[in-house]
Protein backbone atom coordinates (compact mmCIF):
# COMPACT_ATOMS: atom_id res chain seq x y z
CA UNK A 1 0.00 0.00 0.00
CA UNK A 2 1.69 3.26 -1.07
CA UNK A 3 1.33 6.84 -2.21
CA UNK A 4 -1.91 6.49 -4.13
CA UNK A 5 -3.73 5.30 -1.07
CA UNK A 6 -5.01 7.65 1.59
CA UNK A 7 -2.27 8.11 4.16
CA UNK A 8 -4.14 9.90 6.88
CA UNK A 9 -4.85 7.90 10.02
CA UNK A 10 -6.90 8.73 13.03
CA UNK A 11 -5.53 11.90 14.56
CA UNK A 12 -5.26 12.64 18.21
CA UNK A 13 -4.02 15.67 20.10
CA UNK A 14 -5.02 18.72 21.99
CA UNK A 15 -7.36 21.27 20.50
CA UNK A 16 -5.88 24.75 20.75
CA UNK A 17 -8.45 27.00 22.36
CA UNK A 18 -11.74 27.11 20.45
CA UNK A 19 -10.18 26.79 16.99
CA UNK A 20 -11.52 23.85 15.02
CA UNK A 21 -10.36 22.67 11.64
CA UNK A 22 -12.64 21.01 9.13
CA UNK A 23 -10.98 18.50 6.85
CA UNK A 24 -12.59 17.38 3.64
CA UNK A 25 -11.46 15.68 0.49
CA UNK A 26 -12.67 14.86 -3.04
CA UNK A 27 -12.55 18.37 -4.42
CA UNK A 28 -14.77 20.35 -2.04
CA UNK A 29 -14.93 23.97 -0.99
CA UNK A 30 -15.96 24.96 2.53
CA UNK A 31 -18.70 27.51 3.08
CA UNK A 32 -20.64 28.51 6.14
CA UNK A 33 -24.39 28.28 6.50
CA UNK A 34 -26.65 26.55 4.03
CA UNK A 35 -25.70 28.56 0.96
CA UNK A 36 -23.85 26.91 -1.88
CA UNK A 37 -24.65 23.36 -0.85
CA UNK A 38 -24.30 22.24 -4.42
CA UNK A 39 -26.85 20.68 -6.73
CA UNK A 40 -28.94 23.74 -7.66
CA UNK A 41 -32.10 21.70 -8.19
CA UNK A 42 -33.71 19.70 -5.43
CA UNK A 43 -31.95 16.37 -4.99
CA UNK A 44 -31.42 13.39 -2.72
CA UNK A 45 -28.30 13.28 -0.56
CA UNK A 46 -26.85 10.26 1.21
CA UNK A 47 -25.05 11.11 4.48
CA UNK A 48 -23.07 8.21 5.96
CA UNK A 49 -22.03 7.82 9.60
CA UNK A 50 -18.56 6.56 8.72
CA UNK A 51 -17.42 4.88 11.93
CA UNK A 52 -20.85 3.37 12.51
CA UNK A 53 -20.76 1.70 9.11
CA UNK A 54 -17.08 0.75 9.40
CA UNK A 55 -17.66 -1.06 12.70
CA UNK A 56 -20.62 -2.94 11.23
CA UNK A 57 -18.57 -3.99 8.22
CA UNK A 58 -15.73 -5.09 10.50
CA UNK A 59 -17.92 -7.21 12.77
CA UNK A 60 -20.28 -8.41 10.06
CA UNK A 61 -17.73 -10.16 7.86
CA UNK A 62 -15.12 -12.89 8.45
CA UNK A 63 -11.54 -11.90 9.24
CA UNK A 64 -10.36 -11.81 5.65
CA UNK A 65 -6.71 -10.98 4.95
CA UNK A 66 -4.31 -10.40 2.12
CA UNK A 67 -1.56 -13.00 1.66
CA UNK A 68 0.81 -10.89 3.79
CA UNK A 69 -1.72 -10.82 6.63
CA UNK A 70 -3.11 -7.30 6.08
CA UNK A 71 -6.81 -7.37 7.14
CA UNK A 72 -9.39 -6.71 4.43
CA UNK A 73 -12.73 -7.89 5.84
CA UNK A 74 -14.05 -4.42 6.68
CA UNK A 75 -12.87 -3.14 3.28
CA UNK A 76 -14.96 -5.70 1.41
CA UNK A 77 -18.01 -4.80 3.47
CA UNK A 78 -17.40 -1.06 3.16
CA UNK A 79 -17.20 -0.93 -0.62
CA UNK A 80 -20.09 -3.31 -1.20
CA UNK A 81 -22.30 -1.55 1.36
CA UNK A 82 -21.76 1.81 -0.32
CA UNK A 83 -22.50 0.28 -3.71
CA UNK A 84 -25.68 -1.27 -2.34
CA UNK A 85 -26.84 2.00 -0.80
CA UNK A 86 -26.06 3.94 -3.96
CA UNK A 87 -28.03 1.45 -6.06
CA UNK A 88 -30.98 1.64 -3.66
CA UNK A 89 -31.16 5.40 -3.21
CA UNK A 90 -29.57 6.86 -6.35
CA UNK A 91 -28.33 9.98 -4.50
CA UNK A 92 -27.06 13.08 -6.21
CA UNK A 93 -24.04 12.95 -3.90
CA UNK A 94 -22.78 10.96 -0.92
CA UNK A 95 -21.02 12.49 2.07
CA UNK A 96 -19.18 10.25 4.55
CA UNK A 97 -18.48 11.65 8.03
CA UNK A 98 -15.58 10.42 10.19
CA UNK A 99 -14.51 11.20 13.77
CA UNK A 100 -11.06 12.62 14.46
CA UNK A 101 -11.49 12.95 18.21
CA UNK A 102 -13.93 13.47 21.05
CA UNK A 103 -16.47 16.25 21.42
CA UNK A 104 -14.72 18.97 23.41
CA UNK A 105 -18.02 20.60 24.35
CA UNK A 106 -19.57 17.41 25.68
CA UNK A 107 -16.40 16.34 27.47
CA UNK A 108 -16.34 19.70 29.24
CA UNK A 109 -19.86 19.00 30.50
CA UNK A 110 -19.32 15.34 31.34
CA UNK A 111 -15.70 14.11 31.48
CA UNK A 112 -16.91 10.50 31.45
CA UNK A 113 -18.70 10.98 28.14
CA UNK A 114 -18.05 7.81 26.06
CA UNK A 115 -15.28 6.87 28.52
CA UNK A 116 -16.50 3.28 28.72
CA UNK A 117 -15.91 2.57 25.05
CA UNK A 118 -13.17 0.11 24.19
CA UNK A 119 -10.37 1.10 21.86
CA UNK A 120 -10.95 0.45 18.19
CA UNK A 121 -9.79 -3.09 17.30
CA UNK A 122 -6.29 -3.03 15.86
CA UNK A 123 -7.27 -4.72 12.56
CA UNK A 124 -9.89 -2.02 12.00
CA UNK A 125 -7.41 0.73 12.87
CA UNK A 126 -5.17 -0.61 10.11
CA UNK A 127 -8.02 -0.64 7.61
CA UNK A 128 -9.37 2.82 8.40
CA UNK A 129 -6.91 4.85 6.26
CA UNK A 130 -7.65 2.51 3.36
CA UNK A 131 -11.40 2.90 3.91
CA UNK A 132 -10.91 6.64 3.44
CA UNK A 133 -8.76 6.06 0.37
CA UNK A 134 -11.35 3.80 -1.23
CA UNK A 135 -14.10 6.28 -0.38
CA UNK A 136 -12.29 8.98 -2.30
CA UNK A 137 -11.52 6.70 -5.23
CA UNK A 138 -15.22 5.81 -5.47
CA UNK A 139 -16.01 9.48 -6.01
CA UNK A 140 -17.55 9.97 -2.58
CA UNK A 141 -16.90 12.86 -0.20
CA UNK A 142 -15.23 12.44 3.20
CA UNK A 143 -15.62 15.00 6.00
CA UNK A 144 -13.95 15.13 9.43
CA UNK A 145 -13.17 17.84 11.99
CA UNK A 146 -10.87 17.99 15.01
CA UNK A 147 -12.64 18.23 18.35
CA UNK A 148 -16.16 17.90 16.96
CA UNK A 149 -18.23 14.74 16.81
CA UNK A 150 -19.05 13.58 13.32
CA UNK A 151 -22.66 13.11 14.47
CA UNK A 152 -22.95 16.88 14.91
CA UNK A 153 -21.30 17.58 11.56
CA UNK A 154 -23.62 15.12 9.83
CA UNK A 155 -26.73 16.45 11.58
CA UNK A 156 -25.87 20.07 10.73
CA UNK A 157 -25.38 19.13 7.09
CA UNK A 158 -28.61 17.12 7.01
CA UNK A 159 -30.74 19.91 8.48
CA UNK A 160 -29.18 22.56 6.22
CA UNK A 161 -29.85 20.43 3.14
CA UNK A 162 -33.43 19.73 4.21
CA UNK A 163 -34.07 23.43 4.81
CA UNK A 164 -32.80 24.09 1.29
CA UNK A 165 -35.44 21.68 -0.02
CA UNK A 166 -33.32 18.57 -0.55
CA UNK A 167 -34.14 15.04 0.60
CA UNK A 168 -31.63 13.45 2.96
CA UNK A 169 -31.01 9.81 3.86
CA UNK A 170 -28.80 9.23 6.92
CA UNK A 171 -27.03 5.87 7.01
CA UNK A 172 -26.57 4.92 10.67
CA UNK A 173 -27.90 2.79 13.51
CA UNK A 174 -27.24 5.63 16.01
CA UNK A 175 -30.52 6.55 17.70
CA UNK A 176 -29.39 10.15 18.24
CA UNK A 177 -30.22 10.93 14.62
CA UNK A 178 -33.89 10.13 15.26
CA UNK A 179 -34.25 13.64 16.72
CA UNK A 180 -33.83 15.31 13.30
CA UNK A 181 -36.06 13.01 11.26
CA UNK A 182 -38.82 14.89 9.45
CA UNK A 183 -40.61 14.95 6.11
CA UNK A 184 -37.29 15.40 4.26
CA UNK A 185 -34.84 13.54 6.53
CA UNK A 186 -35.01 9.77 6.97
CA UNK A 187 -32.64 7.23 8.48
CA UNK A 188 -31.51 4.09 6.67
CA UNK A 189 -31.01 1.44 9.33
CA UNK A 190 -28.45 -1.28 8.52
CA UNK A 191 -29.37 -4.97 8.50
CA UNK A 192 -29.59 -6.19 12.12
CA UNK A 193 -26.75 -8.47 13.11
CA UNK A 194 -29.17 -11.05 14.52
CA UNK A 195 -31.26 -11.13 11.34
CA UNK A 196 -29.32 -9.73 8.36
CA UNK A 197 -31.97 -11.00 5.93
CA UNK A 198 -34.15 -8.04 6.96
CA UNK A 199 -31.80 -5.86 4.94
CA UNK A 200 -31.58 -2.06 4.99
CA UNK A 201 -34.72 -0.43 6.41
CA UNK A 202 -35.85 3.22 6.21
CA UNK A 203 -36.99 4.97 9.38
CA UNK A 204 -39.26 8.00 8.96
CA UNK A 205 -41.03 10.18 11.55
CA UNK A 206 -43.88 7.69 11.96
CA UNK A 207 -41.30 4.94 12.42
CA UNK A 208 -39.51 6.94 15.12
CA UNK A 209 -42.78 7.33 17.03
CA UNK A 210 -43.50 3.60 16.69
CA UNK A 211 -39.97 2.58 17.70
CA UNK A 212 -39.44 4.92 20.67
CA UNK A 213 -42.95 5.98 21.67
CA UNK A 214 -42.14 9.68 21.20
CA UNK A 215 -41.89 11.88 18.08
CA UNK A 216 -38.50 13.05 16.78
CA UNK A 217 -38.72 16.41 18.59
CA UNK A 218 -38.73 14.58 21.97
CA UNK A 219 -35.97 12.04 21.29
CA UNK A 220 -33.22 14.07 23.00
CA UNK A 221 -35.43 14.54 26.09
CA UNK A 222 -36.38 10.87 26.06
CA UNK A 223 -32.68 9.91 26.02
CA UNK A 224 -31.93 12.41 28.80
CA UNK A 225 -34.41 10.54 31.02
CA UNK A 226 -33.56 6.93 30.17
CA UNK A 227 -29.87 7.53 29.54
CA UNK A 228 -27.70 6.28 26.71
CA UNK A 229 -25.28 3.51 27.67
CA UNK A 230 -23.45 3.70 24.34
CA UNK A 231 -22.39 7.29 25.18
CA UNK A 232 -22.00 6.67 28.93
CA UNK A 233 -24.86 9.04 29.76
CA UNK A 234 -26.62 7.83 32.94
CA UNK A 235 -30.40 8.15 33.08
CA UNK A 236 -32.48 8.22 36.23
CA UNK A 237 -32.26 4.90 38.07
CA UNK A 238 -35.40 2.88 37.46
CA UNK A 239 -36.71 5.07 34.65
CA UNK A 240 -37.22 2.95 31.55
CA UNK A 241 -38.70 3.70 28.12
CA UNK A 242 -42.35 3.27 29.17
CA UNK A 243 -42.03 5.63 32.13
CA UNK A 244 -40.16 8.25 30.10
CA UNK A 245 -42.81 8.13 27.36
CA UNK A 246 -45.63 8.58 29.88
CA UNK A 247 -43.92 11.55 31.52
CA UNK A 248 -43.26 13.28 28.20
CA UNK A 249 -46.83 12.67 27.09
CA UNK A 250 -48.05 14.22 30.36
CA UNK A 251 -45.60 17.10 30.65
CA UNK A 252 -44.57 17.81 27.05
CA UNK A 253 -40.86 18.35 27.68
CA UNK A 254 -38.02 17.62 30.09
CA UNK A 255 -38.50 21.01 31.74
CA UNK A 256 -42.17 20.15 32.08
CA UNK A 257 -41.24 16.87 33.78
CA UNK A 258 -39.01 18.74 36.24
CA UNK A 259 -41.62 21.43 36.89
CA UNK A 260 -44.34 18.85 37.53
CA UNK A 261 -42.20 16.40 39.48
CA UNK A 262 -44.78 16.38 42.29
CA UNK A 263 -47.38 14.88 39.93
CA UNK A 264 -45.28 12.07 38.50
CA UNK A 265 -46.13 8.41 38.77
CA UNK A 266 -44.84 6.19 40.30
CA UNK A 267 -44.74 8.37 43.40
CA UNK A 268 -41.23 7.27 44.35
CA UNK A 269 -39.76 9.32 41.50
CA UNK A 270 -41.17 12.67 42.63
CA UNK A 271 -38.29 13.57 44.94
CA UNK A 272 -35.74 11.87 42.71
CA UNK A 273 -36.57 14.02 39.68
CA UNK A 274 -36.39 17.21 41.72
CA UNK A 275 -33.09 16.21 43.31
CA UNK A 276 -31.52 15.32 39.95
CA UNK A 277 -32.90 18.19 37.89
CA UNK A 278 -29.44 19.61 37.10
CA UNK A 279 -28.18 16.24 35.94
CA UNK A 280 -31.19 15.81 33.68
CA UNK A 281 -30.55 19.22 32.15
CA UNK A 282 -26.91 18.24 31.60
CA UNK A 283 -28.07 15.01 29.98
CA UNK A 284 -30.24 16.99 27.58
CA UNK A 285 -27.24 19.06 26.49
CA UNK A 286 -25.33 15.82 25.90
CA UNK A 287 -28.10 14.12 23.91
CA UNK A 288 -29.03 17.13 21.77
CA UNK A 289 -27.24 17.29 18.42
CA UNK A 290 -25.44 20.53 17.60
CA UNK A 291 -27.04 21.86 14.41
CA UNK A 292 -25.07 25.10 14.17
CA UNK A 293 -21.81 23.81 12.68
CA UNK A 294 -20.51 24.94 9.26
CA UNK A 295 -21.67 22.95 6.28
CA UNK A 296 -19.74 21.83 3.22
CA UNK A 297 -20.61 22.89 -0.30
CA UNK A 298 -20.24 19.67 -2.24
CA UNK A 299 -20.68 18.89 -5.89
CA UNK A 300 -20.97 15.34 -7.10
CA UNK A 301 -17.43 14.14 -7.78
CA UNK A 302 -16.52 11.51 -10.37
CA UNK A 303 -14.96 8.20 -9.33
CA UNK A 304 -11.32 7.45 -10.05
CA UNK A 305 -11.57 3.95 -11.59
CA UNK A 306 -7.84 3.51 -12.21
CA UNK A 307 -6.94 4.38 -8.62
CA UNK A 308 -9.75 2.19 -7.29
CA UNK A 309 -8.81 -0.81 -9.45
CA UNK A 310 -5.15 -0.58 -8.52
CA UNK A 311 -5.99 -0.37 -4.83
CA UNK A 312 -8.36 -3.35 -4.98
CA UNK A 313 -5.76 -5.35 -6.89
CA UNK A 314 -3.06 -4.53 -4.32
CA UNK A 315 -5.47 -5.54 -1.56
CA UNK A 316 -6.16 -8.84 -3.34
CA UNK A 317 -9.90 -8.17 -3.14
CA UNK A 318 -10.69 -10.25 -6.20
CA UNK A 319 -14.49 -10.44 -5.99
CA UNK A 320 -14.78 -6.74 -5.19
CA UNK A 321 -12.36 -5.92 -8.00
CA UNK A 322 -14.44 -7.94 -10.46
CA UNK A 323 -17.58 -6.04 -9.49
CA UNK A 324 -15.74 -2.72 -9.70
CA UNK A 325 -14.61 -3.54 -13.24
CA UNK A 326 -18.19 -4.19 -14.28
CA UNK A 327 -19.52 -1.08 -12.57
CA UNK A 328 -16.95 1.43 -13.74
CA UNK A 329 -15.47 -0.07 -16.90
CA UNK A 330 -17.95 -2.67 -18.11
CA UNK A 331 -15.15 -5.24 -18.26
CA UNK A 332 -15.04 -8.71 -16.74
CA UNK A 333 -11.23 -8.62 -16.52
CA UNK A 334 -8.70 -5.83 -16.47
CA UNK A 335 -5.43 -7.10 -15.04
Amino acid sequence: MNGELWKAGRRRGKIEGRRRRLKFYAGLSLRGGSRGLGCGSMAKWLLVDGFNLAYRCFHGLPELTRTDGFPTGALHGWVKSLWKLTDMERPEATLVFFDLGGSQDRLALHPEYKAQRAEMPEPLVRQLPVIKSLTRAMGLVGIEQDGVESDDLLASQAVALARAGHDVVIVSSDKDFAQIVDERITIMLPPPTANPKLGWRPLNAAGVLEKFGVPPRQIAEYLALVGDSSDNIPGLDGVGPKTAVKWLELCGSLEGVIARAGELKPDRFREVVGAHADRLRMNLKLTTLNLSLPTVAAEKTPPQPEVLMKALEELEMKSTLAEAQKRYLGQAELF
